[in-house]
């Protein structure tokens, strides 16, 4: 069995807790904000480190007021927003235990969650949401109170704490080890019921701890700027966020993803932390956008420059022709993409779902590096991230230091180290499925190379087997496809089949745009499902990915439905992960069409 460890930098005491943290920071950068606000005119307002923390205790003096002990479980529900790193950290000060459940949630959901975490407290967003925890709070026996942000929760639960002592505040917030939990995220559910992870103190501490000392100074040196888009109620972007605390970095938050290019404009970040989806919007925009305006060819040429430039950077010499070509472009096209991103973007670590290598050579190749990263909800997000100073692009980079990680002998990747979680909460049977022997079974197939760059090559439970007994792993021909500006979502299909196949799903917001920039009418998802020109289209990209596949492994059919695969319609995880047990059960009658057909050719 193939292993490789990165040694631990640093050692926490067993009586810290996170809320360490966010104390050293205030004692060791005082000057650099911790948060900026937007206000109503669009402009961001610092908040300096020490008003943040008086937030917090004022804050935490209010849910001890309201009956919160030490190791109460806190609900938060909420899009992604300054208050909901404001109520995670008073949690924390309390000694409670906090549990993110995602905005978009149904009514059943919030109630599977509320009631396996037992939560106490829930602090919602909006009315929308209290009322959908209202639906369901006759079966929820431990839920005493539901607080509403917009309706100014957290400025009565100020009041309210007003007699609690400084002291007993201090012992509450001491009250809870490295040891003990700290919070609950469940699973985003891609198969069955999701499952509570129970995350502990040392989890964000020492994960905090050990990315903070390998990629800090280069990647987040101090004054650093951060945006935050992604849902907090996932693991990666709660991890950051709580790193970003404990360094001087100054984060803003944005909840809806629409209003992105605004706010990369009005913020400017240097680091950006995204899902794959975003950076594939950013570049399929910028390319349309490039056509619409008779600029196709530059933007081509410029791309592939990018691509090349990145790529012989990763093998040690830029020709000199090269350097030439890529001083050009960056007056031309590159500086203009950074600063559609705000300008002062240099680095972005993308995770949730791997990458490609050409987009990551691409974004490197304009002057900002993506570093893919790899990890799951039960090792508090990262395992491993590329390196800046040996950027490998097409892997996740090596195991982050207090981590080991190893290749099984049928290629599952095993971890173990400080990042690891306790165990999934009141369900002994899957914790032991999934730790065994010391180490945490992941799931996910892979490889190691000497100098432990893990390279992911699929989900264990995704691999197909097709009806001639080849093992498929779909992830690889899906990001290809995903890649198109045309496409929006793909599975592919053949399990048990005598071949493999696609279904891919338009993206409506660029469908109109690539129409027009390839002299094409206007038409309807529906109409352009049935075109087939867009067929056509779709046919050379899926021929491209095949090249990178066997024969067999090649997908020798594929289907173009009128409807998309969206958290909203059950589809997608909150994160954007496909549920893929899901489409192949809804989409049985497409899938039995696909194979009813005429045989592919040979």
């Amino acid at each position: 069995m193939k292993q490789f460890t990165t040694p631990q930098q640093h050692e926490s005491r067993p009586e810290e807790n996170t809320t360490d943290l966010l104390l050293g920071r205030l004692r060791a950068s005082p000057s650099v904000p911790i948060f900026e606000r937007v206000q109503p005119d669009g402009s961001y307002l610092p908040l300096s480190t020490a008003d943040f923390v008086d937030e917090v205790k004022r804050l935490a003096k209010g849910l001890i007021a309201s009956g919160v002990g030490s190791g109460d479980v806190v609900g938060i529900l909420s899009r992604t927003r300054y208050e909901w790193a404001l109520v995670d950290w008073a949690v924390w000060w309390v000694g409670a235990v906090s549990v993110p459940i995602y905005e978009t949630s149904s009514p059943s959901q919030i109630q599977w969650i509320a009631s396996e975490s037992s939560a106490k407290y829930i602090l919602v967003e909006s009315t929308r949401h209290r009322e959908d925890v209202e639906s369901v709070r006759g079966e929820l026996p431990a839920l005493e109170h539901i607080g509403v942000l917009d309706d100014g929760i957290l400025e009565e639960l100020g009041r309210r704490g007003a007699d609690i002592s400084d002291e007993e505040l201090e012992s509450r917030r001491v009250s809870r080890r490295l040891e003990d939990v700290a919070t609950i995220i469940f699973t985003s559910g891609t198969t069955g019921r999701p499952k509570g992870a129970e995350l502990t103190h040392a989890n964000f501490v020492d994960t905090t701890r050990s990315a903070v000392n390998l990629l800090g100074q280069h990647v987040l040196p101090p004054g650093s700027r951060m945006l935050m888009f992604l849902p907090m109620a996932h693991v990666f972007a709660r991890l950051l966020t709580v790193l970003a605390a404990a360094w001087p970095v100054t984060t803003a938050f944005t909840p809806d993803t629409k209003n992105l290019l605004p706010d990369l404009a009005a913020f400017r970040p240097t680091f950006l932390l995204a899902v794959p989806r975003v950076f594939e919007k950013v570049y399929n925009g910028a390319e349309a956008k490039a056509i619409a305006g008779g600029r196709g060819k530059i933007f081509t040429a410029a791309a592939d420059t990018a691509v090349a430039y990145s790529t012989a950077l990763s093998a040690g010499r830029v020709p000199l022709r090269l350097r030439l070509k890529h001083t050009l472009f960056d007056r031309l096209v590159y500086g203009k993409l950074r600063g559609a991103m705000g300008g002062r973007v240099q680095w972005a670590v993308s995770g949730g779902a791997p990458l490609g290598a050409r987009l990551s050579h691409f974004f490197r190749g304009i002057g900002v590096t993506i570093l893919e990263g790899y990890g799951l909800t039960e090792t508090t997000a990262p395992v491993s991230v590329n390196l800046p100073w040996d950027v490998r692009p097409g892997t996740v980079g090596p195991p982050l230091p207090g981590a080991t990680v190893a290749i099984d002998d049928d290629g599952e990747i095993l971890v173990k180290g400080v990042m690891v979680f306790k165990g999934y909460h009141r369900n002994a049977e899957a914790t032991a499925e999934v730790l065994r022997d010391g180490w945490f079974r992941t799931g996910d197939l892979g490889s190691l190379d000497d100098a432990g760059n893990i390279t992911i090559s699929g989900r264990r439970k995704e691999v197909i087997v097709t009806a001639g007994g080849k093992n498929v792993s779909p992830a690889q021909l899906e990001d290809q496809l995903r890649a198109h500006p045309l496409v929006s979502q793909c599975v592919v299909i053949g399990d048990q089949k005598p071949f493999v196949a696609a279904i891919l799903t338009l993206d409506a917001e660029m469908l109109s745009t690539w129409l027009a920039n390839n002299g094409l009418p206007e038409m309807t998802v529906a109409e352009a499902a049935q075109d087939q020109r867009i067929h056509d289209e779709l046919q050379k990209i899926v021929d491209t990915a095949n090249e990178t596949v066997s024969r067999a492994e090649s997908i020798r059919a594929f289907e173009i439905i009128d409807s998309d695969f969206t958290e909203e319609n059950g589809y997608l995880t909150p994160s954007l992960k496909l549920k893929r047990n899901v489409v192949v059960q809804d989409m049985a009658p497409v899938i039995e069409r696909i194979y009813s057909g005429s045989k592919p050719a040979s």
